[in-house]
């Protein structure tokens, strides 16, 4: 695949939720209406990142997780989808996740439909549309 597609979008948002977030995370976003998938329910909890990219772009997926690699793929290879949010969290337990998710979703939802690289720290939302030059 020599670029990962543009995808749809759709108003569900769905997500493939990364091995590095908590179950807890998925749960939240099924309780608040949205698509969610972790990748061990998809016998991919093992598979490397960009096997994992490929899956969420195959299938209009918003990948979240807490490992940087996914950015620096996406940002080497130049490709237009998925979107990936990081967390960049000094406390990442479930509840300041879930916390951080829901309020920045409304403000980042037309940049993900976009595609892009979303970070998520402590104090602010950084967003790197898709492909960085």
């Amino acid at each position: 695949m020599d670029r990962f597609g543009e995808g749809s979008s759709t108003a569900t948002m769905n997500f493939l939720v990364d091995m590095a977030l908590s179950p807890k995370t998925v749960n939240v976003l099924r309780n608040s209406g949205y698509e969610a998938v972790r990748v061990n329910e998809l016998g991919m909890a093992k598979s490397r990142d960009r096997e994992i990219l490929e899956y969420a772009a195959k299938n209009d997926m918003i990948v979240l997780t807490a490992d940087l690699d996914f950015g620096d793929i996406l940002a080497f290879t130049r490709y237009k989808k998925p979107s990936v949010i990081i967390f960049r969290l000094k406390d990442p337990s479930p509840d300041h996740v879930k916390s951080l998710l829901l309020s920045a979703i409304p403000q980042i939802k037309a940049s993900l439909d976009k595609g892009s690289i979303v970070v998520i720290d402590d104090y602010r939302i950084r967003i790197r549309v898709l492909p960085g030059l």
